[in-house]
């Protein structure tokens, strides 16, 4: 008989039960389910609606029930429904009639709810433990190649000449919103919702501070019907989730267009690569193409948790259940692809030369040639003219420009001398943008002195 099924005069079909059960995937909550569990127990024992006897011994089952658990001796029912059933199975199999009493004064509706508020905490810090790490990386590798300049694309076209450490702190910056927002969503995660009951609380004169102070909540919820039916909280870490996946998404994508023979600007390690069955000279950027194909996986969760809730009435509903395997999902897809990324960006080998040629070869000294003529007199619009003309001309001729003579400079505008010659360098291009959040050397430096500021402040830990 079910622990709910005082009401009903058969049993569930064994189709409902496979149908209906959770315990497949919310077993997992198994942890946060006993201490909240702990903490409830201990509550009812200081307020006296159970006595303290019963509260002692429950506490007790409870700790029996999780070192069984987490020494392998317990095989979950899946017609007990859900872990929180399952617990309470275990210990009233364990201590007996008080057993029973645990439930008093709550729901699975705020069990839940709490149990997935404290799994989601912790699983906020550990994403975040692992964005900063990627973030180390990306300082060191920054470090190493503050004089590395590479081509900056817009349209994937050559624009401008920058700097290998400016175009991977350009990284930096995205992780560091993404741990931002996983931090500002940990704010509206830590509500402890215990004491909601089913929807409208309880009439049993419970010390909801004491539970929540117990569990580590910074503050209790504010309306029952809100707290059973709000999953916002989830939504919210999945939609920062997507973010994340979209910015390692970029990523992986300039990884693996860098590491074709076509660019040539990086080299997987054999670790982070494989092969081909059929092609023996094949060495793919397989991780990096696996991490850009899981970012659909938690879109799609994404989409799922809100249009799951987009119609549900107040309060619970059973849809709701449908969270969890989402969640779970987008943590374990999240944590997995950081944790796969971060020593395949590391142990990467960067071809300098490769970048510094392909610098040169790109006309990305053609906005510095148009700057150097705006400081000779010409407006802006008249020296952007003149050197497409001098673009259109090299292109014809198969050279750039720093291969045209002074002569042949002053046939597009008299304004040009000798001095040209020093705004062809790619090089001095990139110092010559020394401006705040600019690639030039010294900018660059400042942003890494900020960036490892960041990385080491309790902001995020």
């Amino acid at each position: 008989m079910k622990l709910w099924g005082g009401r009903f005069t058969k049993e569930t079909d064994k189709k409902v039960d496979e149908f209906h059960s959770s315990i497949s995937f919310d077993q997992r909550l198994y942890r946060q389910d006993i201490l909240g569990s702990m903490a409830h127990a201990r509550m009812l024992g200081t307020c006296g609606i159970i006595s303290q006897e019963e509260a002692d011994k429950i506490i007790k089952g409870l700790e029996e029930v999780l070192q069984d658990i987490e020494e392998g001796k317990v095989e979950f029912d899946i017609t007990a429904e859900d872990i929180h059933m399952n617990i309470e199975r275990l210990l009233i199999a364990k201590i007996g009639d008080t057993g029973k009493k645990l439930h008093t004064a709550r729901s699975r509706n705020d069990q839940v709810a709490l149990d997935t508020r404290m799994y989601l905490k912790e699983e906020i810090n550990n994403t975040v433990k692992l964005l900063k790490e990627l973030q180390k990386v990306l300082v060191e590798l920054a470090k190493e190649h503050l004089d590395t300049v590479m081509p900056g694309y817009t349209h994937l076209q050559k624009a401008q000449p920058v700097t290998l450490a400016h175009h991977l702190m350009a990284y930096f910056e995205m992780f560091q919103r993404d741990v931002e927002r996983l931090l500002d969503c940990y704010r509206r995660t830590d509500v402890m919702p215990l004491g909601s009951g089913a929807l409208a609380g309880t009439t049993f004169p419970i010390d909801r501070q004491q539970v929540a102070r117990e569990l580590g909540f910074a503050k209790i919820s504010a309306n029952s019907l809100d707290a059973v039916s709000d999953r916002d909280f989830v939504i919210e870490f999945t939609a920062a989730a997507s973010l994340i996946m979209m910015h390692l998404s970029r990523f992986a994508e300039e990884l693996v267009l860098w590491s074709s023979d076509e660019f040539s600007f990086v080299e997987m390690d054999d670790a982070y690569s494989t092969g081909s069955s059929i092609m023996p000279q094949k060495k793919n950027p397989d991780v990096a193409e696996l991490v850009r194909g899981k970012t659909g996986r938690v879109y799609g969760n994404l989409v799922a948790m809100l249009t799951m809730m987009k119609s549900l009435p107040l309060a619970y509903n059973k849809d709701m259940q449908e969270d969890k395997e989402a969640l779970f999902d987008t943590i374990d897809t999240v944590q997995g692809c950081l944790s796969v990324f971060i020593p395949m960006l590391k142990s990467m080998r960067v071809n300098r030369e490769r970048m510094l040629e392909s610098t040169r070869r790109g006309f990305t000294n053609a906005t510095d040639v148009a700057d150097y003529l705006v400081r000779k007199g010409l407006p802006f619009r008249d020296a952007h003219r003149v050197v497409g003309q001098m673009v259109l001309f090299c292109l014809s001729r198969g050279i750039y420009l720093e291969d045209l003579t002074l002569e042949e400079f002053r046939q597009f505008s008299a304004v040009i001398d000798q001095d040209i010659f020093e705004m062809l360098s790619v090089k001095s291009c990139v110092e010559r943008r020394n401006v705040p959040g600019g690639p030039a050397r010294e900018q660059v430096l400042e942003t890494i002195k900020r960036a490892e500021k960041l990385i080491e402040s309790d902001y995020g830990q």
